[in-house]
């Protein structure tokens, strides 16, 4: 075992090493605003298009459908609305269950909620924190059965309505594996694609593998509008389906105002969708900085006894939203200590999300075996990771 003050030097050591001296606080991760976020936001104003109703959010739908390879975007004020809408469009309804991670941010389980669902949790994989296969299908095989309205849960007598698999800090999770499950309990896979933006499995984007996915482009995201989100789909019909449902299910007409649905204002507005169209225009430059940030750490963590960072998985092409270090099993006490050191230090770093299985909210929510994702969450911390600390950053935007 390290000690706490030796793996708390050469922790600190590696970041600067990695991304060189640092006059002010670094940040875990801060956005990037291109000059053209400035004009676009400008013409915004000039032109007084600032709400859902202005040109730049289909650009921005437009644009986002070409840098993921779907079909179709449909931008919407943030991601947590978007996967509601994918798990709304795709039959989650009430009462139903929906399988998903408990190590992922709690927008996951709340859309589900916000279904009158169920969220259903499963364990983790600790090469790349995302659903596990083995204990996906170990969790099926015990509790999934056959029914009149699709696969049932034989021990609460509930629907498994969907599997939602989240890519953790922007890592793909195991697609292949976890789609065959799916297909085998006839059950809908949706991807909740929040965090990897820019991440490719077997160089295919995520968010391309599901029925639907969900992109979000908070404050701290790959590309930020302020908040938002997007539905990604290969399939025109849910795409038309979740933009008439996002826009309060209003049918077109000159001047009448009728509706033929329940559904929400979740459209994005102008403004924000002004800035994501300036960072789209930036898109490869960022995830280029991001991978070398990457391959930095990584060098300078090899060196670094008792802590390992996540690399990218096999046939994966990762865009680093944050990275990662795990502490080995027998260094999980000293977390705390290390993430204390590094903030104090001028490093913002943060541990991962508390299991949902763990917050009062959810913890009677149906489960499997969370040792993974319970050992994960012990050791698991975060560090600063925007892609301007890449020593390179200011030549890849002048390219």
């Amino acid at each position: 075992m390290t000690s706490i003050e030796q793996l708390s030097s050469e922790t600190i050591a590696a970041i600067e090493n990695a991304i060189g001296p640092q006059e002010e606080f670094v940040l875990l991760h801060r956005p990037y605003l291109p000059p053209n976020a400035w004009q676009y936001m400008k013409e915004c104003l000039d032109t007084g298009w600032v709400s859902s109703a202005g040109s730049f959010v289909a650009r921005f739908e437009e644009e986002l459908a070409k840098a993921t390879g779907c079909a179709r975007a449909v931008a919407t004020v943030n991601g947590t609305a978007a996967l509601e809408v994918c798990f709304r469009i795709t039959g989650v309804s009430v009462g139903d269950e929906v399988i998903c991670p408990s190590l992922s941010f709690v927008a996951t389980a709340n859309a589900i909620s916000h279904c009158q669902a169920v969220p259903h949790f499963v364990d983790v994989s600790e090469s790349c924190l995302s659903i596990c296969p083995e204990a996906l299908s170990s969790r099926l095989s015990k509790v999934a059965k056959s029914g009149a309205d699709g696969t049932i849960n034989r021990e609460t007598g509930r629907r498994i309505a969907a599997v939602c698999l989240m890519h953790c800090f922007g890592h793909p999770g195991e697609l292949d594996d976890i789609v065959e499950i799916c297909e085998k309990y006839d059950i809908p896979f949706i991807e909740d694609a929040a965090e990897s933006l820019g991440s490719y499995y077997k160089g295919k984007h995520t968010g391309r593998f599901g029925k639907v996915s969900a992109v979000s482009f908070n404050g701290n995201k790959i590309i930020t509008t302020g908040g938002g989100g997007a539905v990604l789909t290969d399939d025109h019909e849910l795409a038309d389906r979740a933009k008439h449902l996002t826009t309060t299910a209003k049918v077109p007409h000159k001047w009448e105002f009728r509706h033929d649905n329940i559904a929400w204002n979740f459209r994005m507005p102008n403004l924000n969708a002004a800035l994501g169209v300036a960072q789209l225009e930036v898109l490869p430059e960022l995830l280029n900085a991001k991978r070398e940030l990457a391959r930095l750490y990584l060098a300078q963590f090899s060196q670094v006894d008792g802590v390992k960072m996540l690399a990218e998985p096999a046939d994966c092409r990762s865009n680093h939203w944050l990275n990662s270090l795990l502490l080995d099993v027998e260094n999980e006490s000293a977390r705390d200590s290390l993430l204390g050191s590094l903030n104090e230090s001028g490093y913002q770093c943060r541990p991962v999300w508390l299991p949902m299985h763990q917050l009062e909210i959810y913890e009677d929510c149906p489960r499997g075996s969370m040792e993974q994702t319970e050992s994960i969450s012990r050791r698991a911390l975060n560090i600063p990771s925007s892609a301007d600390l890449a020593p390179n950053w200011s030549a890849s935007l002048s390219q």
